[in-house]
């Protein structure tokens, strides 16, 4: 499983995050200097699978690029995180294209195979510590 670079900005989250644990996140990330884990989208329509506290310090660092991969409901499975909720990738597909958002950890992505990990220096993903980003 290969992972690209997309800009941030061009890629549609569909769920809320947790403020407090993207600003943990983005701590974790900036200490390490290294980007390790690429975020899940789904290839066609570039709506988040998996990775939306990473994504949101993507755009908090403003990173010019960020790795992800390209996947599609083919191979993967996905669940709600919490009991007696329905939720199908028609009904992530037509959130998105709502412009709406689910709450954060609504839906649970199982993937067929365990994503792979990268390490890449922030700097090669745009990050300017003199300048904050």
């Amino acid at each position: 499983m290969r992972y690209y670079l997309l800009q941030p900005n061009n890629l549609t989250p569909t769920e809320e995050v947790d403020c407090r644990h993207v600003l943990e996140l983005e701590e974790a990330i900036l200490q390490a200097k290294f980007w390790k884990t690429p975020i899940a989208v789904h290839g066609e329509e570039l709506f988040v699978m998996d990775g939306h506290h990473r994504l949101a310090v993507a755009k908090r660092l403003q990173l010019r690029l960020l790795p992800a991969l390209l996947l599609d409901y083919h191979n993967v499975r996905v669940e709600a995180w919490r009991p007696g909720e329905v939720v199908t990738p028609e009904i992530i597909f037509a959130m998105a294209r709502s412009g709406r958002k689910f709450p954060a950890k609504t839906t649970k992505h199982v993937f067929d195979a365990q994503l792979p990990e990268c390490k890449i220096p922030l700097s090669d993903l745009g990050y300017d510590r003199d300048n904050g980003s």
